[in-house]
């Protein structure tokens, strides 16, 4: 019935024509010479069975009507959904500080800083009212009695004061606080500072109890801040800088 091939062999009788793509079919005497052939077949159908139950499982096989399986949708749906929750939680996550140990805290500034500044154009207030420019009172030891009198610590310092340096208290609000006059030395030049202007230059919270100084020369140059006033002997020579 079917044609023989390149040697001459033919189809056995009772058997249809074999597509011509086959090549040659040799049937073997001993059916155990087929057996590594039939393990690859069988482990190839075992695997493709595996992944159209998994397809199944999932929703992913192809549908008798030809329409997308019905788990696709799904599955993009849920791989969306984590994705966005994936984001939440990475921007909501708290992170732990950059460094293990505590921030320091400097309550102040370092006084080096601020020396060598000029100091800014500011117009105080006299008893009166009226604006003084503080710049027109140069060379000068300021002293901001907003937080504390100090009447001993004004009276050190223009007892100490050169003759051509003015002594001036700066006072917090509009009301001028009047120093006792000074027993000796030049004469206290009392202000009021109603903006806080010297103090929002400085940094430097008023602290209850003392009072701040600054030595200014004549150039308008903050030559030495003292947070904390203290005796005289700790700005003595800085008011010789500013004199000169």
């Amino acid at each position: 019935m079917g044609m023989p091939d390149a040697e001459g062999h033919g189809p056995p009788d009772g058997l249809p024509d074999l597509p011509p793509e086959w090549g040659r079919v040799v049937i073997p005497d001993d059916a155990s010479a087929l057996a590594e052939e039939a393990r690859q077949v069988r482990r190839e159908l075992r695997r493709r069975a595996a992944g159209q139950r998994g397809h199944h499982r999932l929703g992913l096989a192809p549908r008798l009507d030809g329409q997308p399986p019905l788990g696709l949708p799904v599955l993009i749906l849920l791989v969306a959904v984590l994705t966005t929750l994936t984001g939440l939680v990475a921007v909501t996550w708290p992170r732990s500080p950059r460094s293990a140990g505590s921030p320091t805290v400097v309550p102040y500034p370092t006084t080096s800083l601020l020396t060598d500044r000029p100091l800014p154009a500011l117009d105080l207030v006299d008893p009166d009212e009226s604006p003084v420019p503080l710049r027109g009172l140069l060379p000068a030891v300021i002293i901001l009695v907003d937080a504390c009198p100090c009447p001993d610590r004004v009276a050190e310092a223009a007892a100490a004061a050169p003759p051509n340096v003015t002594v001036v208290t700066v006072a917090g609000g509009r009301e001028v606080r009047r120093p006792a006059p000074p027993s000796a030395g030049a004469p206290v030049h009392a202000l009021a500072d109603p903006a806080g202007g010297l103090r929002a230059f400085l940094h430097l919270p008023a602290r209850p109890g003392t009072a701040t100084a600054l030595l200014v020369d004549r150039n308008g140059t903050l030559v030495r801040v003292v947070p904390e006033l203290g005796t005289v002997e700790d700005y003595r020579a800085d008011l010789a800088r500013i004199a000169a």
